[in-house]
């Protein structure tokens, strides 16, 4: 049973908190599952898939021989070495290109721009970041008309990886130098950063994933994460809230880049977790790391938090 009072008391903070730039959500795989029907599965063209549902449909696909199906970086590990990093990847465009509509989270996240601008607040523009490799975000802020800077970490072989900066005139630019690079303006336009890579529809060759266990070994030994997003983006993650969504405490990779920002916090801002379903490892690593978590749908968190920014 949701508590409303409890929901609308945390809406109220975290609308204040938008309104003056200082909350970054953070969306999970958890997050493409919001609007989905009770008892109804992934089903390719339709709904986007949660990482044990692409982990179970690779494990089908290419007979994963453990019994740990659900564990995405294992089996994409395994499709990786039996049949080419070529094939996963193709297998991943297939899916992450397909025609998924936004849901009404992604469209909350798309609309903040314009509803800050109608109370004449600033800044109007916000920080997003995703592990998310789809582009459900993206097609919101374009049915809402709003411009959006995407940065994606493209994987590279043979090579450290680096950020790509894709403008909203679609102009692609590969960051040099993280610490001088400035080519933003959160002031009036959000920025998506796509920590773990990112579909390119037009482009099968241009697409980018960090999915296997080679992948993420890569992406944290050859550079501190730090070392690696852009000086100005970092620098705004350490100065705000975030509220992570879809979120379970299964990937290390993200406990990584979390730790590198809350690290170089000089105080803490108080930050929450949306879970439906949170089990006790889950609650006590968002406790260790004075995260607010509340068992709420994410359904019901969007339709409080739009109702309180209205």
């Amino acid at each position: 049973m949701v508590s409303l009072d409890v929901l609308n008391r945390h809406c109220q903070v975290v609308a204040k908190r938008l309104a003056e730039g200082k909350v970054i959500p953070f969306l999970g795989a958890g997050a493409n599952l919001c609007e989905r029907p009770s008892g109804v599965s992934w089903r390719e063209g339709r709904f986007l898939p949660s990482g044990v549902e692409l982990a179970g449909y690779l494990a089908e696909t290419y007979a994963y021989p453990g019994p740990d199906a659900s564990d995405l970086l294992r089996v994409a590990q395994y499709v990786d070495l039996t049949a080419g990093d070529a094939t996963l990847f193709e297998e991943l465009h297939a899916i992450f290109a397909g025609s998924y509509a936004p849901n009404k989270l992604h469209r909350l996240l798309a609309d903040l721009p314009a509803n800050l601008r109608g109370q004449s607040r600033e800044p109007c523009g916000q920080l997003l970041v995703t592990t998310n490799y789809d582009d459900a975000v993206e097609r919101a802020f374009a049915e809402a008309g709003e411009d959006l800077d995407v940065v994606y970490y493209a994987v590279a072989p043979t090579e450290p990886g680096r950020f790509i900066h894709i403008r909203p005139d679609g102009e692609q630019v590969e960051i040099g130098d993280r610490a001088e690079y400035r080519e933003f303006d959160l002031e009036h336009r959000s920025v998506l950063l796509k920590v773990h890579g990112a579909v390119n529809r037009a482009d099968l060759e241009a697409d980018s994933y960090v999915i296997t266990e080679d992948h993420y070994i890569d992406y944290l030994a050859r550079e501190s994460i730090e070392r690696l997003i852009p000086t100005y983006l970092m620098a705004r993650m350490r100065t705000s809230h975030f509220v992570f969504l879809g979120y379970g405490m299964r990937d290390w990779n993200l406990r990584v880049i979390l730790r590198a920002i809350w690290a170089g916090q000089a105080r803490h801002f108080t930050s929450w977790a949306i879970q439906r379903d949170a089990d006790e490892i889950d609650r006590r690593f968002w406790e260790r790391h004075r995260v607010e978590t509340h068992v709420w749908s994410l359904e019901d968190w969007v339709d409080a938090l739009r109702a309180e920014l209205s």
